[in-house]
């Protein structure tokens, strides 16, 4: 099993950007937030890796996301299980695997989102999600042109897999979001 050193090592091996890389740490905290509100407290470190590692490619190979990063994953002999959920989480854009444990659907549904509530949070006073509601990220989420690189898709249909309310998903996101700001800082 990876260590969280050696996937940090990892991610910045092939990541160099520092908002790529805060983007992993806020999607680890997320993923750990989300293991231990669903039952899954014991494996919160593994979900936190997954949640580090889910962009292992974009730096270098942003064209062939979620698909680079399985081989890269393979030569360094990484769990599968890391491997199906870091690549199914681009499942309908770059791939065709399906998110199927509740792990992978979590980071399928998180992923986009996270970007998008941050950059609603960049746009407050407080530049934090700490003072974050969810009428604000849902007035900004119905603006198509805000944070339009964030598939609001994707998000659905992320909430639709877990079988819950895009309201319920949003909230849980600021919260778990909130658990993880400060870690976050590069």
């Amino acid at each position: 099993m990876i260590t969280r050193e050696e996937a940090w090592a990892l991610l910045n091996e092939y990541n160099k950007d520092p908002f790529h890389l805060k983007h992993a740490l806020i999607v680890e905290g997320t993923m750990k937030y989300f293991a231990k509100h669903l039952g899954y407290e014991e494996e919160a470190e593994f979900w936190g890796i997954v949640g580090l590692l889910h962009d292992l490619d974009f730096g270098m190979y942003p064209d062939q996301h979620c698909i680079k990063q399985e081989e890269i994953m393979r030569e360094r002999g990484i769990d599968e299980r890391i491997i199906h959920a870091t690549v199914s989480h681009g499942y309908g854009l770059t791939v065709d695997v399906k998110p199927e444990h509740e792990m992978e659907k979590v980071l399928y549904a998180t992923d986009e989102l996270t970007g998008l509530i941050g950059a609603v949070a960049l746009m407050r006073p407080s530049k934090s999600v700490s003072d974050l509601e969810l009428k604000s990220v849902k007035k900004k989420y119905k603006t198509l042109n805000f944070a339009a690189g964030c598939s609001r898709e994707v998000i659905e249909n992320g909430a639709a897999m877990l079988g819950w309310e895009l309201d319920h998903l949003i909230q849980e996101t600021i919260l778990a979001m909130r658990t993880c700001e400060d870690s976050a800082d590069l």
